[in-house]
């Protein structure tokens, strides 16, 4: 038996626009595509092969089963940046199907690894109790899973010695998400280490340069921005084609 970490394009998505252009064609062989209507739905339904077409080769780029496997890499490639000390504890936000937070785990099996996410109604076939299930597959032992929100982290100022987050803010409605990494920074103990991934684009994250300077003078040290889209996790090339262009990772120590 494996793991199964879903994929962050869910079949759910893609059955739903087929079945929106399955209607849409339905509607043009009522309507006649000579009429106006027939020529609006005409239209729509080339949106929609489009986002069809799209979203298919998202999910088979991001499945841990297919060829390409991004999503493994990318979860493989962060946890090459956490190394959490012998007895330490380590935090992951929005842990979804429960990827990273098991990685980091089995790679510093003396240590503990906790995740939480709010497994909303987006994505419904993430939960707890999947995220449980795969670290019994993976015989990930020092793993624990609980529900949290990553905009209110219930935790007390510096209790973890690791925070990891992969893909998670970028979902949050927010007109200040540097804010929102300041919220899980602040549960990161002195001389911790943090390793966060995002789509840390100007228009969604502001100027990063600036919030890394801002870190440093907040006393953090080695706070550095990785590009992940020149070949680190994906191509140039993939970055643009799955909208993922800015996708960055933030790393350093407090």
């Amino acid at each position: 038996m494996t793991a199964d970490y879903k994929n962050w394009l869910p079949m759910g998505m893609i059955y739903g626009i087929a079945g929106g252009l399955f209607f849409d064609l339905v509607l043009i062989v009522a309507v006649g595509l000579a009429s106006v209507w027939g020529m609006i739905f005409f239209a729509i339904a080339i949106i929609l092969i489009i986002a069809l077409i799209w979203m298919i080769m998202m999910h088979r780029a991001f499945s841990y089963n297919g060829k390409r496997k991004m999503s493994k890499q990318i979860i493989d490639g962060i946890a090459e940046y956490v190394s959490i000390p012998d007895g330490g504890e380590c935090l992951d936000v929005g842990c979804g199907s429960g990827a990273l937070t098991i990685a980091c785990a089995k790679k510093n099996p003396n240590a503990k690894v906790l995740g939480v996410d709010r497994w909303g109604m987006e994505y419904a076939s993430f939960s707890k109790e999947l995220c449980e299930n795969n670290a019994s597959i993976e015989k990930a032992t020092n793993v624990s899973f609980k529900r949290g929100d990553a905009t209110k982290l219930d935790f007390e100022d510096e209790t973890f010695d690791v925070v990891t987050s992969n893909y998670v803010y970028h979902n949050i409605p927010s007109k200040n998400r540097q804010e929102l990494l300041l919220e899980t920074l602040r549960t990161l103990k002195k001389g911790g280490t943090f390793a966060i991934h995002d789509i840390m684009s100007k228009g969604r994250y502001g100027d990063m340069e600036a919030f890394v300077a801002r870190l440093k003078d907040m006393g953090y040290e080695q706070v550095e921005l990785i590009d992940t889209t020149d070949g680190k996790f994906m191509t140039k090339w993939e970055s643009i084609w799955m909208e993922l262009s800015g996708s960055t990772l933030l790393v350093g120590r407090k």
